[in-house]
């Protein structure tokens, strides 16, 4: 299992979405889209399950904007697409994280963001670890560090690949320029 975040959904349902910025280049992600689209599809290859925590669900639905029915749609009709609720088992994770930073001396366990979005992001990666995601696409830092500290690797846009080059547009391409 996967998990993605608002950024990673925006980007792929709502057409006026930013790319982020590729931090080796400074410029937006280039083709962020197609990259995302082609992940998806090799998800839906390998049959894997796309978690979508509730509160990236709510964050996304804003961010979508007026595509937010369609995408609530698709979601409902795919079988790769998982709603994960806040429930009491991701309450009690949560609580455990919380808990294992305040021991450690730093309640935001080195995030810089403000204390509400710290709770936020734990709150996700907590859903995450119950859902048992050994993944999460983001480009948010902070989250990725949540994500990174109990153990769940992050993929940032940037970090996907293209998708491969249809041969066949190559072999129409080389006819054009004789």
């Amino acid at each position: 299992m996967i998990v993605v975040d608002a950024t990673a959904l925006s980007l792929l349902f709502n057409p006026d979405a930013k790319p982020p910025l590729d931090p080796s280049t400074g410029k937006p992600v280039a083709r962020s889209k197609a990259r995302l689209e082609y992940l998806v599809r090799e998800i839906e290859r390998q049959r894997e399950t796309i978690v979508i925590p509730s509160p990236v669900l709510a964050e996304a639905l804003v961010m979508i904007g007026d595509g937010g029915p369609a995408f609530l749609d698709l979601v409902a009709r795919s079988d790769r697409f998982k709603v994960a609720p806040f429930d009491t088992r991701g309450a009690v994770e949560l609580a455990a994280m919380s808990r294992d930073a305040i021991r450690a001396g730093d309640k935001t366990s080195g995030s810089t963001a403000p204390w509400q979005k710290v709770k936020f992001d734990r709150q996700i990666i907590a859903i995450a670890r119950v859902q048992g995601a050994q993944r999460i696409y983001s480009d948010d830092v902070n989250l990725g560090k949540f994500a990174a500290n109990v153990g769940i690797s992050v993929v940032r846009t940037w970090e996907l690949p293209l998708p491969p080059e249809d041969p066949q547009l190559e072999f129409f391409q080389d006819d054009e320029a004789d």
